[in-house]
């Protein structure tokens, strides 16, 4: 049975609404009354106390805002009468107990991976092409074209159906207003295309925007980013094009790679076109060494694998009130099942870690790793402000408007994708992660920049959380979606896998959704079931060009 509201953690002063409260409305929790004075939505709070200007608001546990004017106990908490708080953090005691998980469902089960020379284990198999420069974009676009259709890789032809029919309805004269009104038949995904190579799932072209007239640290995170794509578990080879004089220089890129991998394996083709001379040339050379490093490619086959060698990035977007309290804690269940499996798990996302700092510096495996969490925290928020910003600044319209009110709420919540097990590295971006376990990996709030970042990292499957609904998706990497609310799921169940609102509507609790999210992952990791991302080629791939970007 679902309840009306939820009081998250003992030492909160506000209630969250589960479904929409009126005002009069006297609301019983744990047996105590609150009036209401105002109308609360769902997803939003109201306070279980009066707060004067200044003094506290706490959710999750933690500070996460103070009263800009007089709140009564049963008002509403907004953005007119709520500021962004948060407590300092600083070098605190150790805390790693942690109460792991019951994973004996679990510890049998394997999945079908693409095992690699390096010991890690895809859950795809993939060819890429990497620009170094974005002077060869027209050229990436040439070779995808060439490529994908004819291989067997192209999506449906639904929308070029659509097209084709408003062009006859223009050649028979129809109006303007006719064709508006139209009814167009929208024709069925009938299967998919047969691939010429059955091994591998796809080419993919990592168009991006960088490599020269930036400075030089942008060019060499650029080839990190690129190194942390060819050297992942999901790609099987690489062709690279290089204008020749950019400041991306494959040299860069090999170091790169050497540094992620001293035993680089993989096929790595290099086109550099000032050498070569045409274009005409180029293309063909790398669309005819593409193809017999694709030949290749397909000899390799899916094993059985233990879930330890799985690679989890964890990654939320379009957030909202019910995030921290229905996905984000049912992925941290999930997070802290595979963790105690020997799996591997990524929580990045460093602007929503706000007020959450001290409490995931503690749980780090020793000083060193938490002083590295510390200091890239304080970095990146002085940054921000230095411009005029700042962490607080957070939250977008759509948070707001769904009970998101201040970044430390937000952040609390987000936090909880990360479960509860200790913090066994911290990486910057956009260094690759090498321990099982829980791993920090500094990045943007930006949902593609982020979920860029933690593909580049190592990981092999991404769980994205959603309150409003966002496409995100990676050119490697199924990236899972998953709906914190029944409405949202209902409404958008063409790009979401999972629905989480059953947490909220009282049909499952939070470890059954964790155990429930696992077995979809595992069938994901195997190959026999595509979420919509892949689906739909959401195809998903932004640098981030290291600045202030939240």
């Amino acid at each position: 049975m679902q309840q009306r509201v939820l009081k998250v953690h003992p030492a909160d002063n506000v209630i969250v609404a589960l479904t929409d409260l009126q005002k009069g409305e006297v609301i019983t929790f744990e047996g105590v009354e609150y009036e209401l004075v105002d109308d609360i939505a769902a997803k939003h709070k109201f306070l279980t106390e009066d707060r004067a200007v200044d003094e506290d608001i706490t959710m999750y546990g933690v500070l996460v805002g103070k009263a800009k004017q007089f709140i009564p106990r049963g008002g509403l908490m907004h953005t007119f009468n709520t500021r962004h708080a948060s407590e300092d953090f600083g070098l605190g005691s150790r805390k790693l107990d942690w109460e792991k998980p019951d994973t004996s469902k679990f510890k049998q089960r394997t999945f079908m991976g693409y095992p690699r020379q390096d010991g890690s284990v895809g859950t795809g198999n993939y060819w890429i092409v990497l620009p170094m420069v974005f002077c060869e974009t027209r050229n990436l676009e040439v070779m995808r074209e060439a490529l994908v259709d004819s291989l067997g890789y192209g999506k449906n032809q639904t929308w070029k159906d659509q097209t084709e029919q408003l062009i006859n309805l223009y050649r028979s004269g129809k109006s303007v207003a006719e064709i508006l009104e139209a009814d167009l038949a929208i024709e069925e995904e009938v299967g998919t295309p047969t691939r010429l190579f059955p091994n591998v799932d796809g080419v993919k072209f990592l168009n991006h925007e960088m490599g020269c007239g930036g400075t030089r640290s942008d060019a060499q995170a650029l080839c990190g980013l690129l190194a942390g794509y060819a050297t992942h578990p999901n790609v099987a080879g690489v062709t690279v094009l290089s204008l020749g004089c950019q400041n991306a220089q494959v040299s860069i890129l090999k170091e790169e790679i050497a540094k992620r991998d001293p035993n680089f394996a993989k096929p790595l083709y290099v086109f550099e076109q000032q050498e070569i001379g045409s274009e005409e040339k180029l293309v063909a050379g790398a669309i005819k060494q593409t193809f017999a490093g694709l030949i290749e490619a397909n000899k390799i086959e899916r094993q059985p694998t233990p879930l330890s060698k799985l690679v989890i990035g964890l990654e939320c977007g379009g957030s909202d009130g019910f995030s921290g309290i229905s996905a984000n804690p049912a992925i941290g269940h999930t997070s802290d099942i595979l963790v105690s499996l020997g799996g591997t798990v990524i929580l990045a996302e460093f602007p929503e870690l706000c007020g959450v700092e001290q409490e995931l510096s503690d749980r780090c495996v020793d000083e060193e790793t938490a002083k590295r969490f510390n200091s890239l925290m304080k970095v990146y928020n002085s940054r921000a402000e230095a411009v005029g910003s700042g962490f607080y600044m957070n939250p977008s319209p759509g948070n707001i408007k769904d009970g998101l009110i201040t970044d430390a709420i937000k952040s609390a919540g987000a936090a909880k994708k990360g479960g509860t097990s200790p913090v066994v590295d911290v990486l910057d971006y956009p260094e690759k992660v090498t321990k099982p376990g829980l791993n920090l990996v500094c990045t943007p709030g930006n949902d593609v920049e982020s979920t860029t970042a933690e593909v580049a990292s190592g990981a092999t499957v991404v769980l994205f959380t959603t309150g409003l609904g966002t496409p995100t998706g990676n050119p490697i990497t199924p990236v899972i979606k998953l709906s914190t609310n029944t409405k949202l799921y209902n409404k958008m169940n063409d790009i979401i896998d999972i629905n989480c609102g059953t947490i909220i509507d009282g049909e499952e609790g939070i470890e059954e959704a964790g155990e429930r999210i696992l077995d979809y992952v595992i069938q994901v990791a195997s190959g026999t079931v595509t979420p919509h991302s892949v689906r739909l080629g959401q195809d998903d791939f932004i640098p981030w060009k290291r600045g202030v970007s939240l």
